[in-house]
């Protein structure tokens, strides 16, 4: 099969019928259906058959369709690449973004950056760091923004802020907490501990692992779901501060640690994929955002 039987195949499978892959695709019917044909006499099978006036995929199609969206989601991605290259500024950008950084710091950034290209449109996807490497290996995603600054000689990584570890409580159970808090201040509370063992996981374990007297039933692998069960009175959390300051409330409050526990914060990208120009100015506003939202 060539590219375009590929393309009209997967438009038909996808449509349900020759009308709407020719819509999406802006052609005439006709044209659908003659690629259509000539598919169906190079592979030597029937790749739809009409049932109750809509085209149904048979065996045979939903087999090739399995392998073929692949390729598919690659052409779509090709076009949408020279697209975006021959438009400028009003271009697209695709971002993936560790869960924590998509409750606050990732949509402040897109809105101002909007307001600079009203044009310019996203795809964001919010992901764990194992997750992202894949993403941007098999571009789906044009840059990451991760904590940790990943040795991979595809990788290129840019420092663009810092933030750190906060204690996450509720009002009513520690009412009277000073501005800066010690573990041997929160005594043998229950602590509601992370799975993630990158760099923000790491740190929460080491500090955890400083009092012995805490005791832990829940383990999670997100930030916000931990904020979540805090909300619910299910024990108290370490996350980083984008997380707490996302969730505060009147119920929910969230201190620094006396010895600060900090982390770095970096845009990643393939190496033989420089960012363009808009990625470029994107992560210029996401390095203020976090300037501006951050105290460390």
């Amino acid at each position: 099969m060539s590219l375009r039987h590929i393309e009209v195949f997967c438009a038909v499978y996808q449509a349900g019928s020759v009308s709407g892959a020719a819509r999406h695709l802006n052609v005439s019917q006709p044209s659908v259906s003659k690629v259509l044909r000539h598919a169906e006499s190079r592979i030597g099978f029937t790749l739809f058959k009409v049932v109750k006036g809509r085209l149904a995929p048979t065996d045979e199609a939903h087999i090739l369709y399995n392998e073929a969206r692949d390729v598919y989601s690659r052409i779509h991605s090709l076009n949408e690449t020279a697209k975006n290259i021959g438009r400028g500024n009003d271009g697209h950008i695709r971002i993936a973004v560790l869960p924590s950084l998509g409750l606050e710091v990732a949509p402040s950034t897109v809105a101002a950056f909007l307001r600079k290209f009203p044009n310019v449109t996203f795809d964001i996807k919010t992901m764990h760091n194992e997750d992202m490497l894949r993403s941007l290996y098999e571009r789906h995603s044009d840059i990451g923004i991760v904590y940790d600054a990943p040795l991979h000689p595809r990788l290129t990584y840019k420092k663009i802020g810092k933030a750190e570890l906060v204690l996450l409580y509720r009002k009513s159970e520690l009412p009277d907490l000073p501005k800066e808090v010690s573990m041997d201040m929160i005594g043998a509370r229950k602590i509601i501990r992370l799975t993630d063992e990158g760099t923000v996981g790491n740190l929460v374990n080491v500090q955890l692992g400083t009092n012995l007297d805490m005791t832990s039933n829940i383990t999670v692998q997100t930030y916000y779901i931990a904020a979540a069960l805090v909300r619910h009175g299910a024990g108290l959390a370490i996350v980083d501060e984008f997380t707490a300051r996302a969730n505060l409330s009147e119920d929910l409050d969230f201190r620094p640690f006396k010895k600060r526990v900090q982390y770095e914060i970096y845009c990643i990208h393939l190496d033989d994929r420089p960012m363009s120009k808009l990625s470029k100015e994107f992560t210029k506003i996401m390095k203020r955002t976090l300037s501006s939202i951050s105290f460390s």
